[in-house]
């Protein structure tokens, strides 16, 4: 026996309520502890950057984006005897469809070490996720104040370290790139 990840698959909304069933079913005893030992949901805290329609003046958002809605990982420490009763307790639990990669008669197949690192300590910084989240390279965006306030152009490069995204703008019929402040834009529809 040996502790690793395995993937759960379950209904898209389902996830923090089927985290805080099997918590529940530790706690309660209907799970062991020594073979669960733990279950997350992936999330990584985004900063989204939003222009306030009635003052003008641009507001961030906290939020935390699910990274992979619709599964989340679980700590597991199968025995070689006797997991199915485990695993057949946690597909029971409403709004689980199974484990990835295995049918309910399978013993399920844990991912890499290096795989589940990689999802629950993602290496998104906020301020770099906040205009990567609302805005895109090839969005089109109309800037809203400043000497250029009513053009539109294209977003070529974001940097959001400094809030600062490059527009492409037409200007007396020539293509200008525009350097301006993440906040001074609208994105179109």
């Amino acid at each position: 026996m040996s502790r690793a990840w395995y993937i759960i698959h379950t209904y898209s909304g389902y996830e923090n309520k089927i985290e805080r069933v099997i918590n529940q079913y530790l706690e309660s005893g209907e799970l062991d502890p020594s073979i669960v030992y733990g279950v997350k949901v992936p999330v990584e805290d985004v900063v989204e950057v939003r222009r306030d329609s009635k003052t003008g003046k641009e507001k961030k958002i906290n939020r935390k984006n699910k990274l992979l809605p619709g599964y989340m990982l679980i700590e597991l420490d199968l025995p070689d005897i006797g997991w199915k009763a485990t695993t057949s307790a946690i597909r029971r639990i409403s709004g689980v469809t199974g484990f990835v990669g295995t049918n309910p008669s399978e013993r399920p197949r844990p991912i890499p070490p290096e795989e589940a690192m990689r999802i629950l300590n993602p290496e998104n910084v906020a301020s770099e996720a906040s205009a990567a989240v609302y805005y895109n390279v090839g969005d089109f965006v109309k800037i809203l104040t400043g000497p250029f306030a009513t053009f539109s152009g294209k977003v070529e490069e974001i940097n959001a370290e400094k809030d600062k995204m490059r527009v492409s703008v037409q200007i007396f019929g020539r293509v200008t790139p525009l350097e301006v402040s993440i906040g001074e834009v609208e994105k179109m529809v």
